[in-house]
């Protein structure tokens, strides 16, 4: 029975297999595992769980994975702790395979990634931005030479590595952790990208926005995809407060003809809303920007927007 649910929403994902090897394989209940999400990277795949539901099944769920995809490695990771909160530095363990194959590459499309089940909660891609992250590189492999894109909130610099290889001049990654920008580089080298003057800035993201604002920096494309809440030099971040003015900040370092953007995992908020707003703070610069799309996780996210641990918000505008 287990294995049967895993091969048909393994089915279910067969228009990515092209794509990528690097997908959500089940995405809880909408997939028949209440609580539980599947992660394949490769050759390794990953057990998040972020209900009690199915815990009493984890060894059959780890025999049931090994059995029907034969990976390298199995990581299992617990997310909620027993009274029920969501954990960040979440409980993970090896249950099938060594500890060195939980870490390897994978592939999206033309570009190519470091990932690492152990490092973190998570193992260097956000698989629910992956389509954003291919539409970026095909918008600049349709733009002119010398065209510049920003990175905010980088995180390991995916997609700034798409960016380049579409053709960007430079792709400029802001983070406040040096440990995940030397990842980013580690990508760059990946792919075969050397690394540029300006493309790396340790600090705060709008640090960076309003530095350049100052130097009468410019871009073409720009992605704002921050966390709900950040932490850097006694300055906060929070998504519901400080999202929109920084919107606004952003859109005053595009260039006409440019795109934008912006996304959040933050699950109270609503997509229509979001990306309305969004484009009031776009439009406060450009007056005559417009909402190319707005939408949520790709395929493999079955019944996202029904749990907390799957949503997404997404929107790009153009000016």
């Amino acid at each position: 029975m287990m294995k049967n649910l895993l091969r048909t929403a393994f089915e279910k994902r067969a228009p990515l297999f092209d794509v990528t090897d690097a997908y959500r394989v089940v995405n809880g209940a909408a997939d028949g595992f209440p609580g539980l999400t599947l992660d394949r990277f490769g050759d390794r795949f990953q057990v998040q769980y972020f209900g009690d539901e199915l815990l009493r099944e984890r060894r059959a769920i780890v025999d049931a994975v090994v059995e029907t995809f034969n990976p390298a490695c199995v990581v299992v990771k617990e997310r909620l702790s027993r009274s029920g909160k969501s954990l960040e530095n979440a409980p993970m363990e090896v249950a099938y395979g060594s500890r060195e194959d939980a870490a390897g590459t994978v592939r999206e499309g033309n570009a190519k990634f470091h990932v690492d089940l152990l490092d973190t909660v998570n193992p260097g891609l956000f698989l629910d931005m992956r389509h954003v992250r291919l539409e970026v590189e095909e918008r600049f492999r349709a733009m002119s030479n010398n065209v510049r894109f920003l990175n905010l909130f980088s995180y390991t610099c995916s997609f700034s590595v798409h960016a380049r290889l579409g053709g960007a001049a430079v792709a400029t990654n802001a983070d406040i952790s040096g440990k995940i920008l030397d990842k980013g580089r580690e990508n760059y080298a990946l792919n075969g990208l050397d690394l540029r003057p300006g493309e790396f800035f340790r600090g705060n993201a709008l640090e960076y926005v309003r530095w350049a604002q100052k130097k009468g920096l410019k871009f073409d494309g720009i992605v704002l995809d921050p966390p709900s809440f950040a932490r850097f030099k006694g300055m906060n971040f929070n998504v519901r407060e400080h999202l929109m003015p920084l919107v606004a900040d952003c859109a005053s370092i595009l260039n006409p003809g440019g795109f934008f953007m912006v996304s959040s995992n933050y699950s109270e908020f609503a997509l229509d809303s979001f990306a309305r707003d969004v484009l009031d703070a776009v439009r406060s610069v450009h007056k005559e920007a417009r909402t190319a799309w707005k939408r949520g996780q790709d395929i493999d996210f079955a019944g996202s927007g029904a749990t907390k641990d799957s949503c997404l918000v997404a929107t790009m505008v153009e000016v």
